[in-house]
């Protein structure tokens, strides 16, 4: 079992800031770091399961019926996942809103079930779940992190910058996020590059 499968999604192909997938929720739902943290880790627990699973079913699922096999074992995990936040943290799970369930068509969950777990074993797989999983969730956090300070001087609810600042609300808009995440994708570009030229 390799531990590079848990160690790509958080930096090195981090599914957000390097393969620009599941550009949806990152815009819409980190207008805060809470929400950025409760979608991380939901979308991070629906990849662990469907990889698992799919990984474990790999050789009995046809290959011409394996994207509705998917989409039918995601869509189970995010159920449960669902289920279990709505039940224990319900104010979390109205925050968040439409965006659980369509955990099931995130572009992240289908890309690692389609290219890993349906051409690899349980433990790569599950690791692969983990780390691209917790890549997508501190990626999610730092978004809601910047928005939600700039936004409101808070972060996580907590005042940071004092009754004295005066939020600029465009943070905390659809503007806001897609200003975030480019500011964010140039800081990310230019180290991976300078890390290329060093030849790290």
């Amino acid at each position: 079992m390799n531990l590079k499968h848990l160690t790509n999604g958080l930096i090195k192909e981090n599914p957000t800031f390097y393969q620009l997938l599941g550009m949806c929720p990152t815009l819409a739902v980190t207008t805060s770091a809470q929400n950025g943290l409760g979608m991380g880790l939901a979308t991070t627990a629906v990849l662990v399961g469907s990889n698992a699973m799919i990984s474990i079913l790999r050789k009995i699922i046809p290959n011409k019926i394996r994207i509705p096999a998917f989409v039918v074992v995601i869509a189970a995990f995010v159920t449960i996942v669902g289920m279990v936040m709505e039940g224990f943290v319900p104010a979390l799970y109205k925050s968040l809103g439409l965006f659980i369930p369509l955990i099931v068509v995130n572009c992240i969950i289908l890309a690692r079930a389609e290219s890993f777990a349906f051409k690899n074993g349980v433990g790569p797989s599950v690791l692969d779940g983990v780390g691209m999983g917790l890549g997508f969730t501190w990626a999610l956090v730092l978004l809601g992190m910047i928005r939600e300070l700039l936004g409101t001087g808070m972060i996580f609810g907590i005042s940071v910058l004092g009754a004295a600042y005066k939020p600029a609300i465009i943070m905390i808009l659809p503007p806001g996020g897609f200003l975030t995440l480019g500011l964010v994708l140039a800081v990310y570009s230019v180290i991976k590059s300078k890390k290329a030229a060093a030849g790290q």
